[in-house]
């Protein structure tokens, strides 16, 4: 199916998605500060974690912590994208940018397409540096090219259905200062899972929170995928004993909830 054979309110959607698109990609262009912090980031965890942190974590079943360590490094960037969509959208709808787009003649689901469809594009180039990262470090996926496609690929669906979160709290939030406010509440999401350390030793209370994050089953899927230690047998979570399936529920269910929220929130917005 091309873009002329569809019905005329989703060719609009599409081609006015596209445009806002490249006028993202474009501001990022113009912010090349934001960009280079984006790509040392993972370079500063992977050393941070991996060479301090990383003598003093046992890897269950044995091996080397900085294998274990670089899926759940996959999956925190990954869940932390959203900030970035929350902060634009944010910063859209307090300088009366959003107000200009309803009074020109586009889609109104354009926008929210626009700013996740960007943000998976720029998920791409530093997922390519983490990559990048992980090898100089002495990782490397063991499974072989498709079971390493299929990880990187569940990782870029979640990081784009979490975008749509990111659009609706952005659209909620109005102010750049609140989603900064609100930046410090990722941190904890993340380090509660099994991303850089084994959830058996934490409380029972705990770890039931933890092997039900949707992070520890990104990561948990990821190191399936890769074939890297710390997958984990016997009796676990349902999350962490179908990875894979755990991972495409999460997504379905984000897009399900946050995509009409987020076009309905954004069109609302306008009256």
């Amino acid at each position: 199916m091309t873009v002329r054979t569809l019905p005329l309110g989703l060719r609009w959607t599409f081609t006015d998605g596209l445009t806002l698109v490249g006028r993202e990609l474009g501001r990022l262009r113009q912010e090349p500060g934001q960009i280079i912090a984006a790509l040392i980031f993972p370079v500063v965890m992977v050393v941070l974690f991996g060479y301090v942190f990383g003598s003093a974590i046992r890897v269950p079943g044995g091996g080397d912590y900085r294998e274990y360590l670089m899926p759940g490094l996959f999956s925190m960037v990954t869940f932390t994208a959203m900030q970035g969509v929350m902060g634009r959208m944010a910063a859209d709808a307090s300088r009366g940018v959003m107000d200009r787009f309803r009074s020109m003649p586009m889609a109104r689901p354009a926008v929210p397409f626009g700013q996740t469809g960007a943000d998976s594009l720029v998920g791409l180039p530093l997922l390519a540096m983490m990559v990048g990262t992980g090898l100089l470090v002495g990782w490397q996926p063991h499974r072989g090219l498709i079971p390493t496609a299929e990880a990187f690929l569940l990782m870029l669906l979640l990081r784009y259905a979490l975008s749509w979160m990111g659009v609706y709290v952005g659209l909620v939030a109005k102010s750049e200062e609140l989603v900064v406010q609100l930046a410090p509440l990722f941190l904890p999401v993340t380090m509660l899972s099994n991303a850089f350390v084994p959830t058996e030793g934490m409380p029972g209370w705990l770890r039931f929170v933890a092997d039900w994050n949707p992070v520890s089953a990104i990561t948990a899927a990821a190191r399936e995928l890769f074939g890297d230690p710390g997958v984990r047998s016997g009796h676990v979570a349902w999350p962490l004993a179908h990875p894979v399936a755990a991972v495409l529920l999460w997504s379905a269910a984000l897009l399900v909830v946050f995509v009409p929220l987020s076009v309905r929130t954004y069109t609302r917005r306008g009256r």
